[in-house]
C-alpha cells in the first residue's frame, strides 16, 4: 500500500466518523470539534485530488470562521439542548422518511449516470485545464476573465442580502443608552459643572 493510498483511507475514514460523531455527540461543543475534524479530513482529501486551492478555502473559511463561530454561540449562549433534543425526536420519523427519499434519489441519478459524448475524463484534476497548467491558476483565469461580470455580479448579491439582514435585524431600544458624540462636543461647561464652596466639617 502506498502512502498516498493509506492517506486517502486515513482521511476517509476521520471524515466520515467526523461526521458520524458531529451529530450523536451528545455535548455541543464536541460536536463543533467533531465538525472541525471533519472538514479537515475532506480538505486532506483535496489536496490528494490536486486541488489545494479548495482545500485552503475549505480550512480558511469552514474552520476558520463558520466553525469557530458555531463554537463561540455554542459556549457563550446558554441555551437548553435537552430540550431542543426532545423537539426533536417528534419530527424523527418524518425525518428519517425525508433522508431515505433522498438517499433513493441520489442512487438513481447516480446509477444512469454515464459520460457524454466526446468528453475524456481527465485522471488527475491538474489535466482538466489543458496544457499542464496548475488548477488554481485555470481556476483563476475562468473567474476573472471568462465569467467576471457573474462574479461580480454574484458579490454584489451577497452584499444586498449582507445588508438586508442587517436592516431587517436592526432594532432601535429606547431603554438603551447610547453615546452622542455631538451632544459631548457642544457641552457648556458654565451649564454643566458647578462649584460648591463645601466648608470644613459639613457635607454637600
Amino acid at each position: 500500500m502506498s502512502a498516498q493510498i493509506f492517506a486517502f483511507y486515513l482521511f476517509a475514514v476521520s471524515c466520515v466518523a467526523g461526521g458520524l460523531f458531529t451529530v450523536i455527540a451528545r455535548n455541543p461543543v464536541h460536536s463543533v470539534l467533531w465538525l472541525i475534524l471533519s472538514f479537515l479530513s475532506a480538505a486532506g482529501l483535496f489536496i490528494l485530488l490536486g486541488a489545494e486551492f479548495v482545500a485552503m478555502l475549505l480550512i480558511i473559511v469552514y474552520v476558520g470562521a463558520v466553525a469557530v463561530l458555531f463554537l463561540f454561540v455554542v459556549m457563550m449562549l446558554d441555551v437548553d439542548f435537552a430540550e431542543l433534543k426532545a423537539e426533536m425526536a417528534r419530527y424523527m420519523p418524518l425525518a428519517l422518511l425525508i433522508g431515505v427519499v433522498i438517499l433513493m434519489q441520489l442512487a438513481m441519478a447516480f446509477g444512469v449516470w454515464t459520460t457524454a459524448e466526446g468528453v475524456t475524463l481527465a485522471d488527475r484534476p491538474d489535466a482538466i485545464a489543458g496544457g499542464g497548467d496548475h488548477n488554481t491558476d485555470a481556476l483563476g483565469r475562468i473567474l476573472y476573465d471568462k465569467y467576471f461580470l457573474a462574479f461580480q455580479l454574484s458579490g454584489l448579491v451577497l452584499l444586498v442580502a449582507m445588508v438586508g439582514a442587517i436592516v431587517l435585524t436592526l432594532r432601535h431600544r429606547d431603554y438603551v443608552k447610547r453615546q452622542d458624540a455631538l451632544q459631548q462636543i457642544y457641552r457648556d461647561p458654565a451649564v454643566a459643572m458647578e462649584i460648591k464652596d463645601v466648608k470644613s466639617g459639613q457635607g454637600l
